[in-house]
């Protein structure tokens, strides 16, 4: 059953949920609304189940009737651990929000840990690591003494960051990131954090990454705050960011993700006092098939390095 493979605790339910699923995949989304809804009357008390119904019936074409059970779907988890509120926006249900819900991008990728690596790599072809790398040494050749990753997830940037620095701290939303990041033995220290929340108090840093993270936080202008806090003068700023194309600042895209315009990375760059050093366009990943466009930038605080 999806999303995230959840029982509704009664297994007559389960079963009409299982016979959805399989009238959904054989393309008949308002007959498996139809199943589905039958299930949840045996198991009202089911967030995830709404959830799902709410898919189904927007594949339908019931937009209306999916606003419904993804309001359901909030009311029973105020939490939001499945973004219920992301698709009432999605649909003009809800107003716009500046942030996804901290619990709906914690649950994504402790759901995700074990197979992340795979899918992300393996299967979407997902090289910003790489990019970052590449961008980073170019703008300062040699060691840091001390580097941020943050969103650090299962250590992909991590690897690459470990041969030039001296300390590596990471930080993730996701205990199941950090537990797969702790076996690679690459970090220093590895703390559990929101990066919607995140500051740091410890000693200035020479260089904090951010690689394929900013599609979760949404408004940029409260962390570039903070990390221009942790960095000492001249230090690097590395990160990413899906390209927006349509004007404004940011957006929720159907895939759950925010995109930002080059427009807004520059003008939060400079409110918090960096220069880029670079700017480029690449392809973060692909998304069914299509490239994902996006931008590895590195900054520079205060004066150019």
């Amino acid at each position: 059953m999806k999303p995230l493979q959840a029982s509704s605790g009664d297994l007559n339910a389960d079963r009409r949920a299982d016979f959805a699923e399989m009238l959904l995949a054989s393309g008949e989304p308002a007959q498996a609304a139809e199943l589905l809804l039958g299930a949840l009357e045996l198991a009202p008390q089911w967030p995830a189940g709404w959830f799902r119904l709410g898919e189904m019936q927007e594949a339908a074409g019931l937009l209306g009737q999916a606003a419904q059970a993804w309001t359901m779907a909030l009311k029973l988890d105020p939490t939001d651990r499945l973004g219920a509120s992301l698709k009432l926006q999605l649909i003009g249900h809800a107003p716009a929000a500046a942030a996804p819900p901290s619990a709906f991008v914690e649950t994504l990728f402790d759901h995700y840990a074990d197979r992340f690596e795979e899918s992300l790599v393996g299967k979407l072809g997902y090289r910003m690591p790489d990019f970052l790398d590449r961008a980073i040494s170019a703008a300062r050749p040699g060691r840091f003494h001390l580097a941020l990753d943050l969103g650090c997830g299962t250590g992909l940037m991590g690897e690459r960051l470990r041969p030039m620095v001296d300390r590596l701290e990471g930080y993730d939303i996701s205990a199941s990131m950090l537990r797969k990041a702790r076996t690679k033995g690459i970090y220093d220290l590895l703390t559990k954090a929101d990066l919607q929340h995140f500051s740091y108090d410890g000693a200035k840093v020479d260089l904090v990454v951010a690689a394929d993270v900013f599609i979760y936080v949404g408004a940029l202008d409260r962390i570039v705050g903070a990390i221009a806090g942790a960095l000492a003068d001249g230090g690097l700023f590395a990160f990413s960011v899906e390209t927006l194309a349509d004007g404004g600042d940011f957006a929720l895209l159907p895939s759950r993700r925010y995109a930002h315009s080059e427009a807004y990375v520059r003008c939060v760059l400079a409110a918090s006092g960096f220069s880029i050093l670079s700017l480029d366009p690449a392809v973060i990943r692909q998304d069914r098939s299509e490239p994902v466009e996006g931008l590895a930038v590195v900054a520079g605080k205060g004066h150019a390095v």
